[in-house]
């Protein structure tokens, strides 16, 4: 087991049967990875992150649900990644979602990184609130209410 996972459950008020995770950019790309590695959680949720294709064989070690949010206009994160990310999952019966903002991208949940002055990124209040609201209906499906 993952050692952060595993101090995780350890941890008293933990239910073991209801993990889940979730990650922002780099965080995004570590909890699809920690999906790879067969860990037990019931979802992994990433945000505005890379998308993982370069070992399509550790995508039979999935065991949840794996829902990522992406802009559609995030640069660093182009459609045939998304194409490839989707036809590898679907090809390892993963249950899967991805959801796609529209005019929306990289970065999309962190107020002020327009501020940043990169290309490509950019804070977007509506896609923020979607994206948050789709991660909690998820949780419900896969984890049930706190």
């Amino acid at each position: 087991m993952h050692p952060g996972l595993a101090a995780l459950i350890r941890q008293s008020g933990v239910d073991h049967s209801r993990v889940a995770a979730i990650g922002y950019c780099f965080g995004g790309a570590a909890v699809l990875e920690l999906a790879h590695t067969g860990a037990a959680v019931k979802a992994v949720v990433g945000f505005h992150s890379s998308l993982p294709v370069t070992r399509p064989q550790d995508n039979k070690n999935i065991r949840g649900k794996v829902p990522v949010q992406q802009g559609a206009a995030d640069p660093l994160v182009p459609p045939d990644v998304r194409a490839t990310f989707e036809m590898q999952r679907n090809e390892a019966a993963v249950d899967w979602r991805m959801i796609l903002y529209g005019r929306t991208q990289h970065a999309f949940t962190v107020p002020g990184s327009e501020n940043m002055r990169m290309a490509g990124v950019a804070y977007d209040k509506a896609s923020d609130g979607r994206s948050w609201r789709a991660m909690i209906d998820l949780f419900e499906e896969s984890i049930g209410r706190p």
